[in-house]
């Protein structure tokens, strides 16, 4: 039988008094799974840490001391155990060594999503599908209207034209993706990075996983105009660079409020859709569908009569 406080929202975040843990806790705790290594997901001073190897590698790099007092990593499918609920990490597909969490009690399988995807990523471990008796989904675009184009297509606007282009994205993840789109759709751009992103890129080299051709930005390289060149910079850098002349803005994001006052739209999101979030519950077969991060209001109406749709961070 399904337990409907298996997992509760508090102060800290989601948690499991079942197996007395945290699911990507907002604040630190003696007991946190963490599902991948965003900021958001992933916060600093826990005391004991369970994740991937590729997650600890990259926690330990932006938090070092603080990334966690005792940091225990498990391999893909590896079960272990928190007070009796068994625990194992399945490729979530989101960025580097991003997982779902799959937790076995009583002999419930609830399935915790974290942030995922479904789009190919030459860049992270490609989703995986598992069954689950309860899907915990993220809903960021849980919404009939949001349909993500295909990346390639997006990437592709930058061989219309030869400027330089100031390319914001997000140091973890979006930018090793955006790199290798480049490197395979927009051979004639040469990329430059912040010096932020370099040492992700060497972590996610270290696993196995190359970004494709990319250099270290310089002043001189950019101020030269016309020259096919892309500088990948960190949001903060991307807004602090508003008067930069001679160049095409462009913020590569799903999120529409990140595309005005640019140049160029680029609408690459590292989330599922609408038609993804549907796709991902008939391959898992959930008899209920839990929601987070979003609004599950959508899936609910869509669901009515025909699935248990519960909305975890609303009032139902």
């Amino acid at each position: 039988m399904i337990i409907n406080d298996f997992l509760v929202i508090n102060e800290r975040g989601l948690y499991c008094r079942y197996g007395d843990f945290y699911l990507d806790p907002q604040l630190a705790s003696a007991h946190a799974v963490i599902s991948h290594a965003h900021g958001d997901h992933a916060a600093r001073g826990n005391d004991n840490v369970y994740c991937t190897p590729a997650t600890a590698a990259i926690m330990q790099h932006r938090y070092q001391k603080n990334a966690g007092n005792n940091i225990r990593t498990y391999t893909w499918s590896e079960s272990f155990d928190l007070n009796g609920v068994s625990i194992s990490f399945i490729p979530a597909g989101h960025i580097l060594g991003s997982a779902q969490v799959l937790m076995e009690y009583k002999g419930i399988r609830y399935l915790y999503t974290g942030d995922y995807k479904l789009q190919d990523d030459a860049t992270c471990e490609k989703i995986e599908f598992v069954k689950a008796d309860v899907l915990i989904s993220e809903s960021t675009f849980a919404d009939p209207a949001v349909q993500h184009p295909s990346a390639s297509d997006e990437i592709k606007k930058l061989n219309l034209f030869n400027h330089n282009v100031l390319l914001g994205a997000y140091s973890l993840g979006k930018a090793q993706r955006l790199i290798s789109l480049m490197s395979d759709y927009c051979p004639k751009r040469q990329v430059l990075v912040h010096h932020s992103i370099i040492g992700l890129n060497r972590i996610y080299e270290q696993f196995g996983f190359h970004p494709g051709k990319y250099e270290l930005y310089t002043r001189k390289r950019m101020k030269q105009p016309d020259q096919n060149l892309v500088y990948i910079v960190p949001p903060l850098t991307f807004n602090s660079y508003i008067r930069a002349k001679n160049v095409v803005r462009a913020f590569a994001s799903g999120w529409m409020n990140l595309q005005t006052n640019n140049d160029l739209k680029i609408l690459i999101s590292d989330h599922v859709d609408w038609n993804d979030i549907l796709n991902m519950i008939k391959k898992v077969e959930p008899s209920e569908v839990w929601t987070l991060h979003g609004n599950g209001k959508h899936l609910k109406s869509y669901f009515k009569d025909q699935l248990t749709v519960k909305l975890l961070n609303h009032a139902d």
